[in-house]
């Protein structure tokens, strides 16, 4: 009986990471501009790419002096670490993964997408697996070789991915209540670590301690995020902050 393909996985965010069907295969990239064309086909998949769209993803404004003949090489050697059916095309080209293929920022994407969908319908308990899926992810650095203008705009896609699963995730644990309370709590101030201005953030603090009964904590909590919003923007806290403290007072 035949042996069933191992797993396909890709991972962008933290240790550059290819299993191709159960093969390791990221040792055999040769050098850093080797992984890079290889991870922006990968977040193309399966559109094709024009060949002067990847020499500006890996050179931008200083080409090469041939950039044809450095490009010819770099696939030559990718293709050489991954096989033909993977890395296609000449003119155009693509990666197809062998399926089911895991790439990080693609479950990350689709488990946000998710979780939030979960605690729209206040299905707590399925919002929080999903969103610690996307933290796990997100909270990772992305292609820390990659100094080009796509790779810092993955970044602060990924940033704003990490900040929006933090909240579902401190949502869905002060929703499900009692031993979740201390994720939530967690979560909450995370969250105001890596978005220190997003009020859902100080709102969902503020609920949480008062949920675990430290009422002067989330006092404090509102306190703070007043004085932070006068001082950097000059305004108050929004009409459902306010309205969370004033219960507060009750």
């Amino acid at each position: 009986m035949q042996d069933e393909p191992g797993p396909t996985r890709v991972q962008l965010c933290g240790t550059f990471a290819v299993e191709l069907s159960g093969r390791r295969v990221d040792e055999a990239f040769p050098g850093r501009q080797t992984r890079l064309l290889f991870s922006y086909l990968v977040l193309f998949r399966p559109q094709r790419v024009p060949r002067d769209s990847l020499v500006d993803a890996l050179w931008g404004d200083n080409p090469p002096a041939a950039p044809s003949a450095a490009l010819n090489a770099l696939i030559s050697k990718v293709r050489a670490a991954v096989g033909p059916d993977v890395l296609r095309g000449r003119g155009e080209l693509s990666v197809r993964l062998p399926e089911p293929a895991y790439v990080d920022v693609e479950v990350a994407t689709s488990a946000l997408h998710a979780a939030e969908s979960a605690v729209a319908r206040q299905d707590w308990r399925r919002a929080w697996p999903l969103a610690l899926t996307t933290q796990l992810v997100a909270r990772r650095p992305f292609l820390s070789e990659a100094d080009a203008p796509w790779a810092e705009s993955w970044r602060r896609r990924l940033a704003d991915m990490h900040a929006r699963a933090l909240e579902c995730y401190a949502t869905a644990c002060l929703q499900l209540g009692g031993p979740e309370l201390p994720g939530a709590e967690r979560a909450a101030r995370e969250l105001l670590d890596v978005a220190p201005l997003r009020e859902t953030g100080h709102l969902l603090l503020m609920q949480v301690l008062a949920a675990s009964g430290n009422v002067a904590e989330a006092l404090a909590a509102y306190e703070r995020l007043r004085v932070l919003l006068r001082e950097e923007l000059g305004v108050d806290p929004s009409r459902v902050v306010q309205d969370a403290h004033t219960r507060l007072l009750a």
